[in-house]
């Protein structure tokens, strides 16, 4: 095998493929990265048996072939390499030698023989919206998917598609996480899947931030394949019932209060300073007409804060987890938030101020110690 292409682009998808190699493994392999040379493409594959991403970019193949390399090693050299293009030849031996102008390089490989198989995906059901507009999702419920292996069905989100729209959702036992966007073809079938959050972690670095480029994603039984520009990623899909979150969002509230993000946000943060993993502390907050006061205690001090809100809370006390609260309301995709409360041992929901259904954060309370706020 003996290619010739791009440093920096070469550089971009070593980096990508690189994501789903193992840093440290009893199987050396899965540290590689499998690089198949053919046709004026280099493909470059990392695969750790869970999740897989296959990328390729444009090469002046001399000799076809494909060899095995440590991704972290190909990678640094790759990035210290003077020149502009880079080659890389690789002889019977499985030595490859990487020069660029005055630098060489050689590196033992391994036969791509012993490079454990991508799964196939026996699906044709495809879903397609924006890159930017899945990103975005992703990035709005992936921090409340669950990181308790005792219930692995929720170390994912839910993906859902009804009536030409598609809704992900991730819960972790104290929050649940929901956005809901329109897709691309309102015809698509109604679907149900959970994907790892792992794997939606690397989906979203992948992604763009462009309207125009498009994603798909093909549904196999088992994977799901998510095309993304030249790049694919194939994750597994993970079995088990999901919880059902319709049923376990109150469907009623006695108390409805609209507040400005970003000023809730603020308070929350300054009177979270004297909190932290080892002060663990909630913030209590007090729903008064017209006004919501924020209070906080540890053993470093205390903190108060008010914000204006729209309603009548008649005195409501509820205490919350400074993390959860701030993560809803930074993730919400809206300037006003409606806040949904029952009483002070019931969950808040954060949702549009303009009554929409695009987005809905769910929050259970914090029990409140006795202290002077």
């Amino acid at each position: 095998m003996k290619f010739t292409c791009e440093k920096l682009l070469l550089l971009t998808s070593i980096l990508t493929a690189a994501r789903a190699a193992v840093a440290k493994s009893p199987v050396p392999l899965l540290e590689g990265l499998l690089l198949e040379a053919a046709d004026d493409n280099l493909k470059i594959v990392g695969y750790d048996l869970k999740t897989g991403i296959v990328t390729s970019v444009p090469a002046e193949v001399e000799s076809p072939g494909g060899i095995v390399l440590n991704a972290r090693l190909f990678g640094e050299i790759i990035r210290k390499l003077p020149g502009q293009y880079v080659t890389v030849s690789v002889n019977s031996g499985s030595v490859a030698k990487i020069s660029s102008e005055m630098s060489d390089f050689e590196i033992l490989g391994s036969p791509t023989s012993d490079y454990p198989e991508l799964p196939t995906v026996d699906g044709d059901d495809v879903i397609e919206l924006s890159q930017s507009t899945l990103k975005k999702m992703i990035s709005q419920t992936n921090f409340a998917v669950s990181d308790n292996e005792s219930r692995p069905i929720h170390t994912g989100a839910l993906f859902e598609t009804e009536a030409g729209e598609l809704t992900i959702v991730a819960v972790d036992g104290y929050r649940l996480a929901l956005r809901r966007e329109a897709l691309d073809n309102a015809d698509v079938p109604d679907y149900s899947f959970v994907v790892p959050g792992v794997a939606l972690g690397e989906v979203e670095r992948i992604l763009s931030d462009s309207v125009d480029k498009k994603v798909k994603l093909t549904l196999g039984s088992k994977h799901i394949i998510f095309n993304i520009d030249e790049t694919i990623l194939i994750s597994g899909r993970l079995a088990g019932e999901f919880l059902n979150y319709k049923n376990s969002v109150p469907s009623q509230s006695k108390y409805k209060f609209t507040i400005e993000k970003d000023e809730l946000i603020g308070a929350v943060e300054r009177v979270s300073l004297i909190i932290s993993d080892k002060l663990k502390s909630p913030v209590k907050c007090i729903f008064e007409e017209g006004l919501l006061r924020l209070y906080s205690a540890s053993a470093l001090g205390k903190a108060s804060d008010e914000c204006i809100i729209s309603g009548d809370g008649e005195g409501l006390e509820i205490g919350f987890n400074d993390r959860y609260i701030l993560d809803a309301l930074k993730a919400a995709p809206a300037d006003n938030v409606s806040l949904e409360l029952n009483s002070g041992v019931t969950p808040c929901i954060v949702s549009p101020a303009d009554d929409s259904n695009n987005f809905l954060y769910m929050i259970l309370p914090v029990r409140l110690k006795a202290y002077e706020g």
